[in-house]
């Protein structure tokens, strides 16, 4: 019995720490992009006041969309019936409709605190600092392949 608990204690212990290094990276990250998109819109002080709120609940909101998405791409199987197909085509449909209801209404929020070419300008940043973060996955991965 007690080296079950210990053993319990190691596996929870290293989930908890394996956790906290998954968020302080998460973190890491999403400071770098703050400071990228700021450089790189060339925000007022006035402007990042209003944009960051309406930014990072959209991409709290995306990022749960995501996760939804996921979800429903994991209930697609081989043997679904027709009857089942028809709906998760549905389903399917109407959340896309969702994800474009909500970039809309991003995009407009934006409008509000911001000009058109700044919005254009995130739009722009927002995939090359991706593009960044993906080639630095990348580097790093093939080197730990390598080693």
């Amino acid at each position: 019995m007690k080296k079950i608990i210990i053993i319990l204690c190691v596996v929870l212990t290293s989930s908890w720490t394996t956790y906290a290094q998954h968020s302080e990276k998460r973190e890491k990250i999403k400071s770098l992009k703050v400071a990228f998109i700021t450089e790189r819109l060339g925000l007022t002080e006035t402007e990042a006041q209003k944009f960051w709120p309406i930014y990072n609940a959209y991409e709290s909101k995306k990022d749960e969309q995501r996760r939804m998405g996921y979800e429903k791409r994991k209930q697609i199987s081989e043997d679904m019936t027709e009857v089942q197909a028809k709906a998760m085509l549905k389903d399917f449909v109407a959340f896309e409709k969702e994800r474009e209801n909500l970039r809309s209404d991003f995009v407009e929020s934006l409008l509000k605190v911001m000009p058109a070419k700044k919005i254009i300008q995130l739009k722009l940043a927002d995939e090359e600092f991706n593009r960044k973060m993906l080639h630095e996955y990348k580097k790093r991965h093939s080197k730990d392949i390598k080693d």
